[in-house]
């Protein structure tokens, strides 16, 4: 586009569309801003990514040729197109290393000390920001072999948020799923999935085993939701109130182990949320740990429709039942 008029009007077309990809999901998200980009001539498009490797305890530098496309499909479909370099996080990444990178990507001449240049500066970028991830796609190479990163996604490691109060000026509430945000207010652990069953779980493990269950049995879940470890009554009502908000939820799974937090404080948490919101939908409820009698004898004589469930199958096979219907 050759005029700001032109770039304005493109950038209005957009806003207000919903954009659907690997990471918004089926629901998409809706553009509310527009990124404008100085246009370049374009020779090459390459991929560029640097993120945490935990099998090995260091960082990870991706590169491929394929830029510009889903870096999922090229690992799918053409997995050796994809060039890797683990550096150390207190050495960085060493030139020779980058060497090996712009070599793989098939870079020449000037482009191959730019690439190093970037890719370095990068990789400390991405130390002293803290991120959890740092995506250039595309990497583009020039018709002067200059090296330039043209797009750019960064996801910051939480934990660190603490040392970077600057970043708080980044934060656009417009850009976050609603219930995510009333979650993280709750000190709640939640992610929006695209099933019918929410699940309301104490711990990161027990949560990922839960889902792993429903989909065992057929159906997909709805979420991911960690309640904690010290989990009050209000907090399992807000759980509910945000899992109760997705109209697609169609059953509802708690599945706790009672450690910290005791299977009769759940228990007297689950009902009163139950109370609260009205649930209309079936729910099917697994407690085991301490004061789990206590907690089954609480939701028994509750009088309210809860479903009780003595192991991790037995929950699944009722909830998935009782969605379908059976």
């Amino acid at each position: 586009m050759k005029s700001l008029d032109a770039v304005g009007e493109a950038a209005k077309a957009m806003r207000g569309n919903t954009l659907v990809t690997k990471q918004t999901g089926r629901a998409g998200a809706v553009v509310h801003k527009v990124f404008v980009e100085q246009g370049v001539q374009i020779a090459k498009e390459f991929y560029l990514a640097i993120l945490l490797d935990r099998s090995v305890g260091q960082v990870l530098v991706m590169a491929s040729k394929e830029g510009g496309t889903s870096i999922e499909e090229t690992a799918e479909h053409n997995p050796e197109a994809i060039l890797k370099e683990w550096a150390d996080p207190l050495t960085g990444l060493g030139a020779w290393q980058a060497r090996n990178l712009a070599f793989g990507l098939g870079l020449t001449g000037k482009a191959i000390g730019n690439f190093v240049k970037l890719a370095q500066g990068l990789f400390r970028a991405y130390n002293g920001a803290d991120c959890a991830m740092l995506e250039i796609n595309p990497l583009i190479l020039t018709a002067d072999e200059q090296v330039l990163p043209l797009d750019a996604k960064v996801t910051f490691d939480d934990n660190a948020l603490f040392r970077h109060p600057e970043y708080e000026g980044y934060y656009d509430p417009a850009e976050e799923d609603p219930q995510e945000r009333e979650a993280a207010k709750n000190e709640l652990s939640y992610v929006k999935l695209d099933g019918n069953i929410g699940c309301l779980v104490n711990g990161a493990g027990l949560a990922m085993a839960t889902m792993d269950i429903i989909k065992f049995y057929g159906e997909e879940p709805a979420n991911f939701l960690d309640v904690g470890g010290g989990a009050t009554k209000e907090r399992v009502t807000a759980a509910f109130k945000i899992i109760t908000a997705d109209p697609a939820v169609k059953g509802i799974l708690v599945n706790i182990f009672g450690g910290i937090m005791k299977c009769d404080v759940i228990a007297e948490g689950v009902l009163a949320a139950v109370r609260e919101t009205g649930l209309s939908v079936p729910l099917v409820v697994r407690l085991e740990g301490t004061n789990v009698d206590l907690g089954k004898k609480i939701i028994a004589e509750s009088g309210l429709k809860v479903i009780p469930a003595d192991s991790m199958s037995d929950a699944a096979e009722k909830i998935v039942a009782a969605v379908r219907g059976v």
